[in-house]
């Protein structure tokens, strides 16, 4: 049988895992509004699978400036995850988790850094957690790291030493907000590689 290289949904399963993501937001939320004991909203608006290359254009073109907080997933499956910031972005969600005036943060401090790894940690955490449970696999995400480059630049770095990745990956829009604030976009990338796709399409059944 030949090897599924590819991760293709259905509009069922990328429903399904809209929900998924959407629980696993709620679960992020409430854990970064108690961690900075201020009220933030993360909300899923769009759940879809890309091509890796459309990566860069998400948020602009591959020489725009962007933030990415990478982590690696161990467990079921081996993966990677990418939270994808603008850098104008990422200075805003630094100035709402350190309850800072928006527009404060013209540089990305070494507070402001801690508190965006932990932010990607939380989420990817919540949408870990929530995947485990619909899929029963288990997934683990690794400590975060963050990195400042090019949008080129960032993907070339996910790819180093991880071998035979999927052409085709998860997005999961998300979204920031405080009760007046503006609100922030990232997204959310899973990257798995080529024998983790028909782990991953094994375990998403919808009714």
């Amino acid at each position: 049988m030949s090897e599924i290289k590819e991760l293709h949904l259905t509009e069922a399963q990328i429903d399904a895992l809209r929900e998924v993501g959407n629980i696993g937001a709620g679960h992020a939320a409430t854990a970064l509004s108690q961690l900075i004991k201020k009220k933030i909203m993360i909300t899923v608006p769009e759940v879809k699978v890309i091509s890796l290359d459309e990566v860069p254009n998400l948020i602009g073109d591959s020489q725009s400036l962007v933030a990415g907080i990478v982590m690696n997933v161990l467990g079921d499956i081996t993966a990677k995850i990418l939270l994808l910031l603008t850098r104008e972005s990422a200075l805003s969600l630094a100035d709402m988790l350190l309850q800072k005036k928006p527009g404060t943060s013209k540089v990305l401090s070494e507070i402001g850094s801690s508190a965006i790894k932990e932010t990607g940690n939380i989420l990817s955490g919540a949408y870990m957690n929530a995947l485990n449970e619909f899929l029963g696999l288990m997934l683990l995400p690794s400590v975060p790291n963050l990195v400042f480059d090019i949008a080129g630049a960032i993907l070339s770095a996910i790819s180093e030493g991880f071998e035979g990745v999927s052409s085709k990956i998860l997005s999961i829009e998300t979204e920031f907000s405080e009760a007046n604030d503006k609100i922030i976009k990232g997204y959310l990338l899973l990257i798995p590689d080529i024998p983790s796709v028909a782990v991953l399409l094994n375990a998403i059944k919808v009714k």
